[in-house]
């Protein structure tokens, strides 16, 4: 009897050691993995987002850019992290929906190998080209690819990204298959356009081409949104220019590892919440040209079935365009 009650006292024992080091999540830095190169919309709207998030959990929030693939390669690492919250994923409608029906290999299964946190943005896409394209609207634009895309190229964030898929879109609506330019993220591949080294791309996300279009650094002919941007009044919508079919709904999300604890999740789903409802966040992601998502459309579950339905959309349309990554 007296041995079983030692050992009953030594397991209890233990027990209150663990829990005395035991410390609630988190207890230390957490890593957004950005799958994109440095300077993009994915990146600039994680590191404004997870600078609020990071006072909300008391933890710093380090950004770790791996380029790569279309944003596959970081998705990858993500996928293959702990699943413990302390890293986690910036994917997008790229990585989570596109990518799919592109990459045969893919190394993991976007609605079942992470767990969703909560969308972060929308992204109205704009097609733009370098300023001396020889088109002043998109008619004479859509035209002069049509008689000339043999001779074009086109630029882009890498087969799977989201700006692949968008140009991929829109070159199906017109009608047309010009050079695909490969880079690994939005900005390398708005700088070549800006250095006139490509001829137009689909950005994925206005914070790249804005500054540049405002500039007039490079020419911007349709942004796809339910109305004109107020940054850039002088862009007409698909809709308003007769291109409807063109309709992206480009978006960015935070993932976690499969099996990530429900509670580590719920926490980090909240501390995104508070950021997207902080004034000063908000304007930050609204002056870049990104538009901040309802609360219906936040969370988990809605991300979970945002990313089912885009999946199934963009499947059918690489599907049509008989396109896949080499």
């Amino acid at each position: 009897m007296t041995n079983l009650f030692s050992i009953v006292l030594f397991v209890a024992t233990l027990a209150g050691i663990e829990g005395a080091f035991a410390q609630p999540f988190p207890s230390r830095p957490i890593t957004i993995i950005v799958p994109f190169a440095a300077g993009g919309s994915t990146d600039v709207t994680a590191r404004i987002v997870g600078e609020h998030m990071s006072r909300t959990l008391g933890q710093r929030i380090l950004i770790e850019n791996i380029a790569g693939a279309g944003g596959t390669t970081g998705s990858t690492r993500a996928m293959r992290a702990n699943p413990d919250g302390y890293t986690i994923l910036m994917g997008n409608m790229g990585t989570h929906a596109a990518a799919v029906a592109l990459y045969q290999n893919l190394a993991y299964r976007p609605d079942t190998d992470f767990a969703p946190i909560g969308v972060v943005h929308w992204a109205p896409v704009m097609i733009v080209a370098r300023k001396d394209f020889p088109a002043e609207n998109l008619n004479e634009f859509v035209s002069y690819l049509r008689a000339s895309a043999h001779k074009l190229n086109m630029a882009h964030a890498g087969v799977g990204s989201a700006v692949f898929s968008c140009g991929l879109l829109f070159n199906s609506v017109v009608g047309v298959m010009p050079t695909l330019v490969p880079f690994n993220g939005a900005a390398p591949a708005m700088n070549a356009l800006v250095g006139g080294q490509v001829d137009y791309m689909c950005d994925g996300g206005i914070i790249n081409s804005m500054a540049h279009e405002q500039s007039s650094r490079i020419k911007a002919y349709v942004i796809d949104a339910e109305q004109r941007s107020p940054l850039l009044p002088n862009v007409p919508t698909a809709r308003e220019a007769g291109l409807p079919e063109f309709k992206v709904s480009a978006w960015a999300a935070f993932f976690a590892p499969r099996e990530t604890p429900k509670a580590v999740l719920d926490k980090l789903a909240e501390a995104l919440d508070l950021a997207l409802d902080d004034l000063q966040t908000r304007k930050q992601l609204l002056e870049l040209g990104a538009e901040v998502p309802d609360t219906a459309d936040r969370g988990q579950q809605p991300l979970a079935a945002l990313v089912r339905r885009d999946r199934a959309r963009w499947t059918a349309i690489i599907s049509a365009a008989k396109v896949k990554a080499e």
